[in-house]
């Protein structure tokens, strides 16, 4: 029996979990329950600087924290507490010529976003924070609706506001273990007796890994150093500074209460904190300062405030600070459990803290957020990124390369090597260059003889460009290998089994065994949970295949949906992936497989167990460039004999390898879309150009049916199109798009189609637009003509896929 109860319990007494209980309650929640094992802010909260940034890499990402911004400016009117929340805006520098493209870039990443940035001059910058240096300067960007605040008085200001609206916010009360009962958290065990509770957040911030570690999780979440010093006053310093970073010195600035100046920066080589067990209790507590690693960082404050020379050091600041194995948030349901939710990982807990709590709140109470937030859904990580040997060495990279120049395209170098496909010394003698998936060695491109493999990034243009144009000639004209083994693969059995994948896919899935159905698995809004191809193995034997990035958010939301005599496996490692593909596709598996392999015998979109060599192999004739093709998943012991006999039964076609980056171009061409960039939780089939996929007539209930058949057979407000220039335009998706010089939508995908040679790229418009001309594409501050055109812009009537 327990001794205490709630509807809603959060474990940590930090802004998150103090923003959590705030909308939690603010929603009319009853029963909402803090704990908090010392007092309120006494984690990691109380010792952070304060800067509130709002931009970040993704739209929703962004929107999150402008949501944060509108709760601080209401904050002290709702609840009578002074937080000292100053909006007056946030600069940005530039020292070098790339980093003022990025400012542009990043400018017109704000516009996209609906978030106001302006690139202003090294003067203009000056009139704004008079004590910077202009010497070296190209430029800046201002947002200035940016701001900072004082972290504790914030925190209090949304605890007064939590309790305002009936939330019970327990100081001194120390979760020891949890119990766990048919997939949920039944009870937590406190030093004040056992609580139940409906639901569990998990606000915990660099104690979550050991709380973590009580429920079998791996937790991604982690801390370490940082520091940052306060100088004494300023004489004549002005109450209205924004906050500056200076990404090329590796610093920022926060004005400080009394004229002060806090100084900060993310250097090399910081160190973990906790990595072998959190010291102690470990409240408002401070570790040793650390000079020597922080002299560097002062040196470059003096070049772009030399003010700093003058003014003496008060206060030396060096705290753990929460972090994760990507550096970014870790949120959202935690698989296994029902009703365990996470919050955690917040390098920026103080920017982000009323838009993550309004998001979690959603998340708790109505299933999902109103946001899709995939770039911060603790199911992006697999088990392996909580372990020590993965998270502390990459959080220590992420940190040290904070504000270091990151091209797009650029890659990880810490905790590599992990998951490696067996055709990967093959490739690596070959030239592939190597990207990372969820630990998998995927290779990106393949340089040829005489050139390094390394990868080749810019902002305008990328070397690698050149090398895979020929690599997806190949595949257009010729026949080309894709080493494809990091596909999540599942399977799913039971005498439940087709009652349950109908009920979770938006297609028909009654088809004949050997059958292969690209479909959606959508929400109740309709919206695209799972992009996933399945093929029938048996009456109730599905094999399901994923993105590599995607298997454990995929498989977490089919589980939450099955009934109890169905089950799922994850079956990734059993089979390697060789995609073959190209209008000499068939010839070269003639030659290398004993098995009818002809058109009649083996048709678009079905699957045939054959023989390639004395490998048995699962062929699926299916695939993501728009070309003749199949998938071959092999059973991994055999995988580096089909590839030899491949590539031999090849070499009269010229066979080659290629990389992803040229997979990316061909399926921009063919108008393929790919989940968590064009389709999304947000959008649905309908709206995405699927609705082919979406078979009303030929099947019973499902999830989102209702949603999905008004917007068939009425109207739907948005759509997703496809645009075209003429040039190489510099795109990495997420640019604006332009109608009448207002901003009307963003490019969800973009690249270049070598085929057709021209750029392309994707985005949703409002109906009002469909039939209108004149867009315009902002990229790098710079304006360019696109055009609508009619996806797909290659081989629009698959005749290349049906041959």
């Amino acid at each position: 029996m327990a001794d205490h109860s709630a509807k809603h319990l959060i474990i940590g007494g930090g802004i998150i979990g103090c923003s959590i209980a705030y909308h939690l309650a603010r929603r009319g929640e009853k029963d909402v329950v803090l704990l908090e094992k010392a007092a309120l802010t006494e984690g990691a909260t109380w010792h952070a600087a304060g800067l509130v940034g709002q931009l970040r890499s993704s739209r929703n990402t962004t929107r999150m924290l402008q949501r944060s911004v509108e709760m601080y400016e209401r904050l002290e009117a709702e609840t009578g507490l002074v937080c000292d929340w100053k909006q007056t805006g946030s600069l940005r520098l530039a020292a070098s010529s790339d980093r003022m493209l990025e400012a542009k870039r990043l400018t017109s990443m704000a516009h996209s976003f609906g978030l106001e940035m302006q690139v202003i001059t090294p003067s203009e910058a000056k009139d704004l924070f008079p004590y910077i240096s202009t010497e070296g300067l190209y430029g800046a960007a201002f947002i200035p609706s940016d701001g900072h605040v004082d972290p504790g008085g914030l925190c209090l200001s949304i605890a007064a506001g939590a309790r305002l609206f009936g939330a019970d916010l327990r100081q001194g009360v120390k979760v020891l273990d949890f119990q766990v009962a048919n997939g949920r958290i039944s009870g937590v065990e406190t030093s004040e007796g056992l609580w139940e509770a409906e639901t569990i957040t998990l606000a915990s911030g660099m104690w979550s890994r050991e709380l973590g570690a009580k429920l079998g999780l791996t937790i991604p979440a982690c801390a370490v150093e940082h520091q940052y010093i306060v100088t004494e006053p300023i004489p004549d310093f002005p109450d209205d500074l924004p906050t500056l970073r200076d990404p090329d010195r590796l610093v920022y600035y926060k004005p400080d209460a009394g004229g002060r100046l806090v100084i900060g920066g993310y250097e090399d080589d910081t160190l973990p904190f906790g990595d072998r067990g959190i010291p102690g209790d470990f409240v408002r507590q401070l570790l040793p300062d650390n000079l020597d690693r922080f002299a560097p960082l002062a040196e470059m404050a003096a070049i772009t405030t030399p003010v700093v020379n003058e003014v003496g050091i008060r206060q030396v600041i060096n705290g753990p600070i929460p972090y994760s194995a990507d550096g970014d948030f870790v949120m959202g349901p935690a698989p296994g459990f029902d009703n365990l939710m996470l919050a955690t990982g917040f390098l920026y807990g103080i920017a982000a803290g009323g838009g993550a709590g309004e998001m979690i709140a959603e998340w708790i109470t109505e299933g999902r957020p109103s946001l899709d937030l995939w770039p911060l859904d603790n199911r992006r990580f697999g088990p392996h990124h909580g372990t020590r040997a993965f998270m502390y060495p990459r959080a220590v990279e992420h940190y040290a390369h904070h504000y270091k120049m990151r091209y797009p395209g650029a890659e990880a170098e810490a905790a590599r090597n992990l998951r490696l496909s067996p055709l990967y010394e093959r490739l690596k003698a070959k030239g592939a260059v190597y990207g990372s998936k969820n630990g998998w060695e995927r290779p990106l491109w393949f340089a040829p003889d005489g050139v390094i493999p390394k990868d080749q990034l810019d902002f305008l243009d990328p070397g690698w460009k050149t090398f895979v144009t020929d690599e997806h000639k190949a595949v257009r004209q010729g026949v080309a290998l894709c080493d494809q083994s990091s596909f999540a693969k599942f399977e799913l059995v039971g005498p439940g089994a087709l009652a349950a994948i109908e009920n979770l896919a938006v297609s028909n899935m009654n088809k004949p065994v050997g059958a292969v159905i690209y479909t959606q698995l959508c929400n109740s809004g309709g919206g695209i949970e799972a992009d996933v191809t399945i093929t029938r193995l048996a009456e109730n034997h599905f094999y399901i295949v994923t993105g590599a990035g995607f298997g454990v958010h995929d498989s977490d939301w089919i589980r939450r949906n099955l009934p109890a005599d169905a089950i799922l496996l994850e079956v990734t490692s059993a089979r390697a992936v060789i995609n073959l593909m190209g209008p000499r596709a068939r010839d070269v598996l003639a030659q290398a497989s004993e098995s009818d392999v002809s058109n009649a015998a083996f048709p678009f979109a079905t699957m045939r167990d054959i023989f390639i060599g004395t490998a048995p192999v699962r062929a699926i004739r299916i695939g993501y460039v728009g070309e003749l093709g199949w998938e071959f998943h092999v059973p991994t012991e055999f995988a580096a004999h089909v590839y030899d006999l491949l590539c031999q039964s090849g070499a009269d076609y010229g066979i080659r390898d290629v990389g992803y980056r040229a997979i990316e171009g061909l399926r921009l061409e063919k108008g393929y879309l790919y989940w968590s960039a064009d389709i999304t939780p947000d959008y649905t089939p309908v709206e995405a150009g699927l609705s082919a996929r979406v078979h009303l007539k030929t099947k019973g209930s499902f999830i989102g049916r209702e949603a999905l058949q008004a917007q068939k057979t009425g109207q739907i407000m948005r759509k997703l199109c496809c645009f075209t220039s003429d040039n190489m335009l510099p795109l990495f998706g997420g640019e604006p798009i332009l109608h009448g010089g207002k901003v009307v939508s963003l490019a969800t995908s973009a690249g270049f189609g070598f085929t057709v040679g021209k750029s392309i790229l994707y985005g949703y418009l409002d109906a009002d637009l469909w039939e209108q001309e004149g867009f315009e594409l902002e990229a790098f501050g710079e304006r360019y003509q696109i055009q609508r055109a009619q996806a797909p812009l290659y081989d629009p009537e698959n005749k290349r896929l049906n041959t």
